[in-house]
C-alpha cells in the first residue's frame, strides 16, 4: 500500500466522510508549511517524502497528503499513487497560482495567511480572489423579450421565429 492510500484511508471514512479528528491535526501543520513557503518565497521544494517529513515534523502520510492539496498547481503532476518515503518530489512554486487555487478550495485559513502581504500588495491579493472567485460564476444573459427592441437594430419589436 503506497503512502497517498494510507494517506487517504485515514483521512477519509469508508462511506467517503471527512476523518475530523484527523483533520484537526493535520491543517496546523498544513498551514505550517505554506508559512514556511510564503514567509522564505520559497520558489521550490524539494527532497524525499520521508527528507520533507523530517523538515516539517510530519509523518510522510501527512507529506503525501500536504503533496495531494498542492498538486493542482503543479505543470507536472505529482505520481501520488507511487509515493513511497524514497520518492524525490520538486514542486514549484508560482505564488498567484497557489493564492487562486486556495481561494477556489476555499482555504480561508490558507489564503488569508499575514505571509501573502510580503509577496503581495493588498489591491493585488484583491484583484486576484476576486478573479478566482468570478471565473467560477456562470452569468446568464438577459433574455430578449418578445416586446422589447429587436437587437438587429431595425428598431422593430423582437419577435421569435418559429
Amino acid at each position: 500500500m503506497g503512502l497517498y492510500e494510507d494517506w487517504f484511508k485515514k483521512a477519509y471514512t469508508s462511506d467517503g466522510k471527512t476523518n475530523n479528528q484527523l483533520w484537526d491535526d493535520y491543517i496546523p501543520k498544513e498551514q505550517k508549511i505554506y508559512e514556511y513557503i510564503l514567509g522564505e518565497k520559497v520558489s521550490e521544494l524539494s527532497g524525499t517524502i520521508k527528507e520533507l517529513s523530517e523538515k516539517f515534523s510530519m509523518s510522510p502520510e501527512y507529506i503525501a497528503g500536504f503533496i495531494d492539496g498542492i498538486n493542482d498547481t503543479q505543470e507536472k503532476k505529482v505520481d501520488l499513487e507511487n509515493l513511497s518515503e524514497e520518492s524525490y518530489i520538486s514542486l514549484k512554486i508560482d505564488f498567484e497560482v497557489l493564492y487562486k487555487k486556495m481561494v477556489e478550495y476555499k482555504a480561508d485559513h490558507l489564503y488569508n495567511l499575514p505571509q501573502w502581504k510580503e509577496i503581495f500588495t493588498e489591491d493585488h491579493m484583491r484583484v486576484l480572489y476576486k478573479g478566482q472567485k468570478s471565473s467560477k460564476t456562470y452569468v446568464r444573459e438577459e433574455k430578449i423579450g418578445r416586446n422589447d427592441p429587436c437587437p438587429c437594430g431595425s428598431g422593430k419589436k423582437y419577435k421569435k421565429k418559429s
